[in-house]
């Protein structure tokens, strides 16, 4: 899919496809002859029936998971609102690349392979208090680098990201979709101390001042407002609706990378669950904005889609479940009478 323009964005939110009411009514039927009381596995029942809808399957699989992780950097760095240098987005890709990072040990763990895409990392955004972070055509060839990152046959795509800065980033396009100052939105990112934690709320209300004509569109927000790997995920978040994959999101960055798309069209992150809650700010006050329920609480703040990743278990604990245990049938259990 080729999006040129923003308007082919916004035409192709319109008309997106379904997942298979067939598929998830025959796996509610099979949850409930399963040798267990009705619904005793809680969200493990939900979870089975959002996989088996999307993959279109009654007995649905995780033979082939994918993690995309994208990795950006942002002009509003230099604004000293994270306690690392934009230097570590370069360094800890490295770091994918050689197998050293937390992603890495979960994702072998989880039986994922990790795709990583660095973004331009040599070229940062814009600082977007005095400028857009990017251009249309930026913001398109970062979604479309998104897009081509999912392979047509995964079973499940987990999105999450890297890029010194982008908890900022997050926090401004909340703050301009949703609503609030910056004060509301900023948390701690990396770890700065109360004078960053202060510019970065500064930071965000000077990009809510300087844009705010343009706050009405979620797109043009996207780019003015974003970063590369932010669109990308929206990409890879878009092919996998299109070609029905479900998915997982990560963190605070990755669901306000998503959170344009959200304000495009009724249901389109239909095809998507929040892996966990972060203990970023205003990750949970986003996940209410969305109505997703995160799967996991685990006070996790790393980003790179570690908190999916180990989601993922909890996926394949379901699948387990669901596939695995006997019906009352072919264990000879008396149903409930």
């Amino acid at each position: 899919m080729q999006f040129n323009t923003l308007d082919d964005i916004r035409g192709f939110c319109r008309d997106l496809p379904g997942g298979d009411d067939a598929s998830a009514e025959a796996a509610a039927r099979r949850q409930q002859n399963l040798t267990k009381p009705p619904g005793s596995l809680g969200r493990l029942e939900e979870l089975a029936l959002w996989l088996a809808r999307w993959q279109r399957r009654e007995m649905p699989r995780l033979d082939r998971v994918t993690i995309a992780v994208f990795a950006g950097n942002h002009g509003i760095a230099a604004r000293g609102v994270s306690a690392y240098p934009s230097e570590v987005t370069a360094q800890m890709v490295a770091n994918f690349a050689a197998g050293g990072a937390a992603i890495n040990q979960i994702a072998k763990l989880a039986g994922a392979e990790l795709r990583v895409e660095g973004l331009e990392l040599a070229r940062p955004t814009r600082d977007f208090t005095t400028a857009p972070a990017m251009d249309t055509a930026d913001f398109l060839v970062a979604l479309d680098t998104g897009w081509r990152a999912v392979p047509d046959e995964a079973d499940l795509l987990v999105v999450g990201e890297m890029g010194i800065a982008n908890t900022t980033v997050a926090a401004t396009l909340c703050a301009a979709l949703i609503g609030g100052r910056g004060a509301r939105w900023a948390g701690r990112g990396t770890g700065v101390d109360d004078a960053g934690l202060a510019r970065k709320g500064t930071t965000i209300d000077a990009a809510l001042k300087f844009h705010r004509g343009l706050l009405d569109d979620p797109l043009a927000v996207a780019a003015a407002l974003g970063g590369r790997e932010l669109a990308a995920i929206a990409g890879a978040v878009l092919a996998a609706r299109a070609r029905r994959i479900p998915v997982l999101l990560d963190g605070f960055v990755a669901t306000a990378a998503v959170l344009p798309l959200a304000r495009q069209a009724p249901g389109i992150l239909d095809h998507c669950r929040a892996g966990h809650v972060s203990a970023e700010l205003g990750h949970s006050l986003l996940l209410r904005e969305l109505e997703l329920a995160p799967l996991l609480d685990l006070n996790m703040r790393l980003g790179e889609a570690s908190g999916a990743g180990v989601a993922i278990l909890l996926l394949r604990a379901a699948l387990a479940c669901h596939g695995g245990m006997a019906t009352f049938a072919e264990a000879g259990v008396s149903g409930a009478g």
